[in-house]
């Protein structure tokens, strides 16, 4: 003991600076140079095993760890053991610093101590502070969007098997809801209707995209809408003519307005209404609902910084036909995002880039879409989302609507990691055929279609639908989206 005595009572001041960095890089070895062997190898010993932890559940086991983000509760456990570990890592910085310190210094390097052991404080609570603010904004995320099965209403949601939601459940079938309110309209139209059908044991998925202008859109059999609509959502008085308040994009905000309550107790009637038309009209039983909110869009890529595109041809912001009951007349578009290639666009121009339809047609503006959700994701980079990270989770609570419940969430993580590993597909419809004006789609060769490309019938020698190569002129993702000016 007098050996370590007159090693610390002679150590130089650069010696213990050195020494308490160390043992705040590495908890615990400071406690062991200072003297308290027992208690520094116990520290150790049990940084060590954290970051061990860490490390094996990042590499080994990916999905346990994003799982663990979707689970309100868990995060508390998470946000209260971030704060229980910075306040621990501090006090063995100041501890290690008052151990392996002289008894007696002049008050030059007694400042200079000090001040190292603040920096290295303020170095500890600054990441751990912005951890549990990230975490406690993802619990505010999740509590905000998905509500669990109890404290929410659905007149179409499945009943969940907890313990296995997908048990007996080949598919998942989903429905993605993208529009809102623009200018000379009243209430919400859903420009974008998309189904995502899942195979629950590979993750393999088939994109089926409704055309916003169908009209006579079915109910099933055993609805009370269909009792209402046996022919389809349609007004057969006013004759085979185009009725644009009767159109698929039309029905969220125009079917509850006209029978409010008709599907039972919900919280969004509108999705609930096209979950069971749109079901109909593809032959599929749609499980979950996903809605879009273009305020919701619009500040979720300012709070990415941007998005960068290549626009091939002017895409208008804004303008309108003047089609339909309560508008008052055409009116052109306020300006136009001009072409050129790698065009930094905020919120409110991305926005247009996706939604911009005057003097356009459908497929452009569906295939702009898809360049923007990529665009999206390619700015959606670890460094943006960590420095970013609460006015991301800010956007995200305007910018997600569903009636997917909490219970789900762990196993769908584990289905979406599935899913970035296998295919995904697009479900040719055959517009030229079975809708080539929307007034009178063919729905029973829909449904056919759908069928076919979800369960292909093999024969031999030829392909099957799920592993059919692309046709040539077909253009992929990434040509669709490049920078081709016409």
């Amino acid at each position: 003991m007098r050996d370590f005595a007159d090693r610390r009572r002679t150590r130089p001041i650069a010696v213990v600076l050195a020494l308490t960095v160390i043992g705040a890089i590495l908890p615990g070895v400071g406690l062991m140079v200072g003297g308290r062997r027992k208690l520094g190898a116990f520290v150790l010993a049990v940084s060590l095993a954290l970051i061990g932890a860490g490390v094996y559940v990042g590499i080994a086991r990916p999905t346990a760890a994003v799982a663990l983000v979707v689970s309100p509760r868990k995060l508390v456990i998470v946000a209260a053991g971030l704060v229980l570990v910075g306040l621990g890592w501090v006090w063995v910085v100041v501890a290690s610093h008052e151990l392996v310190r002289p008894l007696t210094m002049k008050r030059v390097p007694r400042l200079a101590g000090a001040l190292l052991v603040g920096v290295l404080c303020f170095a500890i609570a600054l990441p751990t502070t912005a951890g549990v603010t990230a975490v406690l904004s993802q619990r505010d995320l999740i509590g905000s969007v998905f509500l669990p099965g109890l404290d929410s209403r659905s007149a179409t949601r499945p009943t969940v098997n907890v313990r296995d939601p997908w048990a007996n459940r080949p598919e998942l079938d989903i429905l993605l809801l993208g529009g809102d309110g623009g200018a000379n309209r009243t209430g919400i139209r859903t420009d974008s209707v998309v189904v995502a059908s899942i195979d629950t044991r590979t993750g393999a998925t088939h994109l089926i995209s409704l055309s916003r202008n169908w009209m006579r859109m079915p109910f099933p059999v055993n609805s009370p809408l269909h009792k209402v609509y046996p022919d389809g959502f349609w007004d057969p008085t006013l004759g085979d003519v185009e009725q644009p308040e009767y159109y698929l994009d039309a029905m969220y905000d125009n079917v509850p307005k006209a029978h409010p309550g008709i599907l039972g107790p919900t919280d969004n009637e509108g999705a609930d209404v096209l979950k069971e038309s749109v079901g109909a009209a593809v032959g599929l039983p749609i499980d979950y609902y996903v809605q879009l909110s273009v305020v919701g869009f619009e500040k979720m890529i300012d709070a990415l910084g941007g998005v960068t595109v290549n626009i091939n041809y002017p895409v208008p912001i804004g303008g309108d036909y003047g089609i339909g009951p309560g508008t008052r007349g055409p009116r052109k578009p306020s300006g136009y995002l001009e072409p050129g290639p790698n065009q930094k666009l905020d919120g409110y121009h991305a926005m247009w880039f996706a939604r911009g339809r005057y003097g356009l047609d459908d497929p452009s503006r569906q295939a702009r879409q898809r360049c923007t959700i990529q665009a999206l994701v390619h700015s959606a980079n670890p460094a943006t989302v960590v420095t970013r990270y609460q006015r991301i989770a800010a956007a995200g609570k305007q910018l997600l609507r569903t009636d997917l419940p909490q219970e789900v969430l762990p196993a769908l993580v584990k289905l979406a990691v599935k899913m970035k590993h296998a295919a995904i597909t697009n479900v040719d419809l055959d517009a030229a055929r079975n809708f080539p004006t929307g007034r009178d789609p063919n729905y029973p060769a829909i449904r056919a279609l759908v069928q076919q490309a979800l369960h292909p019938v093999s024969h031999p020698g030829s392909h099957s639908a799920s592993t059919r190569p692309a046709s040539p002129s077909t253009p992929s993702l990434a040509q669709l989206c490049a920078y081709h000016p016409n």
